[in-house]
């Protein structure tokens, strides 16, 4: 498989714990880089990318994402595979859930390959920005209310995300 670059935002470490998770479910094919650190040529080492967000206020990307979708907006992302993940909470951002990841889909739509659709199926949500066609655009998890399941969560999505990597 070729080598995938794990790009995150986090303030609280949530989302840092993720990445490191799904890098852990890949192996060795997988580097976790914070996107406060990353430059433009830490995209093109990989020709696979995952891109992670929480969702702060209502409905906002994690702020270190701010300058880095800068450098994303002049980076030739066309022949990239990217995958996204989110994290939210359901329960008390029902209006606004997983919404940093529809923000990010937002972004780099168009540019690019993306992959990793997520279903909706057990969460309890009234709206989300990261849903587009029935599904979310990546793998979301909540840390908040459904902590137990993300362990599982992750190893599916990775697993599926082997198929969509190649």
């Amino acid at each position: 498989m070729a080598k995938i670059g794990i790009f995150y935002g986090s303030s609280t470490g949530h989302t840092e714990k993720i990445a490191e998770l799904i890098a852990k479910a890949f192996g060795d094919d997988a580097t976790t880089i914070n996107v406060s650190d990353a430059s433009p040529d830490d995209l093109n080492k990989f020709p696979n990318l995952i891109f992670g967000t929480s969702t702060w206020d209502i409905g906002g990307m994690q702020d270190d994402w701010e300058d880095f979708i800068e450098m994303l907006k002049k980076a030739d992302l066309k022949k990239k595979k990217i995958a996204l993940f989110g994290l939210g909470d359901q329960e008390n951002f029902p209006d606004s859930f997983a919404d940093g990841m529809g923000v990010l889909y937002d972004q780099i739509a168009g540019k690019t390959t993306i992959v990793g659709a997520w279903p909706t199926d057990g969460y309890e949500f009234e709206e989300s920005d990261a849903l587009k066609d029935g599904k979310f655009v990546g793998l979301v998890i909540d840390e908040d209310n459904q902590s137990k399941l993300t362990g599982e969560r992750v190893k599916m999505w990775v697993e599926m995300l082997r198929t969509e990597f190649v």
